[in-house]
């Protein structure tokens, strides 16, 4: 059993709120079939954990015209704990990177960007260049989001 779940219908309930967060207590209950007060329980539970934290609102990147994914490669010829701590708090001062990843293999750490258009990406390509040193940065660009922001496996 996975941590933090403790049977079939908290991985129900997860999996709901995955695909709608909207829905009322209510509404849990009655898809899951279990009563509203002991949805409202486990739910509580779940937050204790750590296994559920919160709910968020999906958008439409081209919608907002934010049309441009990057991903972003980047390899270090630097490991110290004092310029790790350094090059992650810069990066999450780049509000265009929506993922950041330690990563093992030929690069050390991936980065999601997702922005407006290939100007735009260059101003943050340039913001991201400017504060810590880096070996390379190489850049892959999404030209079709086949599956984006999936659920979980349960």
């Amino acid at each position: 059993m996975k941590q933090g779940i403790s049977d079939h219908i908290d991985r129900q309930l997860l999996k709901e709120l995955q695909l709608n967060a909207d829905l009322s207590q209510r509404q849990l209950a009655d898809r899951i079939g279990i009563s509203q007060n002991a949805c409202w329980r486990r739910l509580q539970v779940l937050t204790a954990a750590g296994v559920l934290q919160g709910s968020s609102a999906r958008l439409d990147r081209e919608q907002l015209g934010l049309g441009l994914v990057v991903f972003v490669m980047l390899r270090t010829r630097h490991h110290s704990a004092d310029w790790l701590a350094r090059f992650r708090r810069h990066v999450l001062t780049i509000p265009e990177v929506v993922d950041f990843h330690r990563i093992g293999g030929d690069y050390d750490y991936q980065l999601k960007v997702v922005t407006e258009d290939m100007a735009s990406y260059d101003r943050v390509y340039q913001r991201l260049i400017e504060k810590v040193e880096l070996d390379s940065v190489t850049s892959y660009f999404a030209m079709e989001a086949i599956a984006e922001g999936r659920p979980l496996p349960l």
